[in-house]
């Protein structure tokens, strides 16, 4: 499972014109999902991405994670995440799950963030998003388990 993780000042999904979700400070996560992911991957990365200390305390040191600045979350599907672009000159996308395992996985993510308490916003699964993001810093990491 790959999570792209930027912090932001201001993030939103727009589908047809309509705006889905949208945060004011926190973080936005486009989320890939590969064949081999489960419910114990899920967790982990979640866990890490809620845990992880990428916004800055009173000396401007990353020291403070998401619940303690009192951000959010935008999860957005990111199914290119899991692209092979080691050869040639197109993606191959044989280690991406399946659509179905894909969707049930994102969901997992979402709940799971939910359940902690964390405000949690989405994309639509499938679609064709239009993601707008003001990224902090710029702060980007690519978190794999």
């Amino acid at each position: 499972m790959i999570g792209l993780v930027q912090r932001v000042s201001e993030a939103n999904v727009v589908v047809d014109g309509a705006t889905i979700g949208a945060i004011d400070n926190g973080l936005l996560v486009l989320l890939g999902v590969e064949r081999d992911d489960d419910l114990a991957k899920m967790q982990k990365l979640a866990t890490k991405v809620m845990s992880y200390r990428l916004f800055s305390d009173e000396n401007d040191k990353m020291n403070l994670n998401l619940s303690q600045v009192g951000g959010s979350l935008l999860v957005v599907s990111q199914f290119t995440l899991a692209a092979d672009t080691g050869r040639g000159l197109r993606p191959s996308f044989s280690s991406a799950a399946t659509p179905e395992q894909a969707r049930e996985l994102y969901q997992a993510f979402v709940d799971f963030c939910r359940s902690k308490g964390v405000h949690t916003q989405t994309g639509e699964f499938g679609a064709n998003m239009k993601v707008s993001l003001v990224n902090d810093g710029p702060v980007t990491f690519n978190f794999q388990v």
